[in-house]
């Protein structure tokens, strides 16, 4: 057994898959909300689909309902969500913006967050800087008042000491992961993905987040958020990045990588579960099977932790 088997499941388990309405889903976001869903239904849980459309620019028409179908298709459930309601409604984060209000309101109370009058052109310029993942490190322009107070400002938060944290899949975080201040609300008064999800996390009750690598640095955020609006942080585990033949993440230029679109290449969704069970290390051999046959089986000790290669036109109906 290994330490993320050694972990104990947190009491009354409630997880989360919470997808943007940018498009269709593809393989490697399929992926990640089947572990989700493995691990809330294996724990007796309650699964929760929350949308996060907070981005309008990106967000597209009949999106979420595309969503739901292709989620419906795979094989995946929910108890909590936009089509079937539940205690901490609603699950569209355009529906939430009151209660992003009420915490960016507590932050600013506490002094935990300052405007600033940065123009994008300003921070891109930062670029060339050295960073994490979670990109370019503020410089603290602004942390003694807006240098442009004839600007609208956004509202910035006090990042010193980023928390370590120990990803339930990959142990302890690296050191030093995560420096700098950030945004929680935009200059023309947009709430960031930080602020949203944490709110949204905290008053769901949501006991453990389960979502893809490429987060994995705006988890020392998060946690600093959780703490400064007094709220008991999940738990987090990372699913490791589904990547091209090339390497490089998963895109459409590898071929069809949709639901969609492998729906009517003639894959059936057993064939599509099977593939990324075995991609994941929870089968040898990417045999079809259904997302239900696996909650029994699945363990966090046969999940990979390393980054996986797959081509998808190499899939075959089956």
């Amino acid at each position: 057994m290994n330490l993320a088997d050694a972990l104990p499941m947190p009491h009354r388990y409630r997880g989360r898959f919470a997808p943007s309405p940018t498009g269709r889903i593809h393989l490697g976001t399929a992926r990640t909300a089947l572990v989700a869903w493995w691990r809330a239904r294996q724990a007796g849980g309650t699964f929760v689909l929350r949308i996060e459309d907070l981005d309008g620019p990106r967000v597209k028409a009949h999106a979420t309902q595309q969503i739901i179908e292709d989620l419906r298709w795979l094989g995946l459930d929910w108890d909590e969500g936009p089509d079937v309601a539940g205690p901490h409604g609603p699950y569209l984060q355009s529906h939430r913006l009151s209660r992003y209000a009420r915490a960016l309101e507590h932050l600013q109370n506490a002094g935990a967050v300052f405007p600033c009058s940065c123009s994008r052109k300003e921070l891109a310029d930062l670029a060339s800087a050295p960073h994490g993942g979670a990109g370019p490190v503020y410089p603290g322009t602004c942390r003694s008042g807006p240098a442009h107070p004839e600007r609208p400002v956004a509202w910035r938060f006090r990042l010193d000491a980023p928390p370590a944290f120990s990803d339930v899949l990959r142990g302890p975080s690296p050191p030093g992961l995560g420096p700098g201040d950030f945004v929680v609300a935009r200059a023309d008064g947009v709430f960031a993905y930080q602020l949203a999800v944490v709110t949204d996390d905290a008053a769901m009750g949501i006991t453990e987040v389960v979502r893809g690598d490429d987060l994995f640095d705006s988890t020392p955020r998060q946690l600093a958020l959780f703490g400064a609006l007094n709220e008991v942080p999940p738990a987090f585990l990372h699913v490791p990045m589904l990547l091209g033949p090339d390497g490089e993440r998963l895109a459409k230029r590898h071929g069809a990588t949709s639901l969609a679109e492998l729906r009517e290449r003639g894959l059936t969704a057993e064939s599509i579960v099977g593939c990324l069970a075995a991609s994941l290390g929870l089968a040898e051999v990417a045999a079809p099977c259904t997302a239900a046959s696996l909650v029994p089986a699945f363990a966090l000790s046969k999940l990979t932790t390393q980054p996986v290669r797959i081509d998808p036109g190499t899939l075959a109906a089956r």
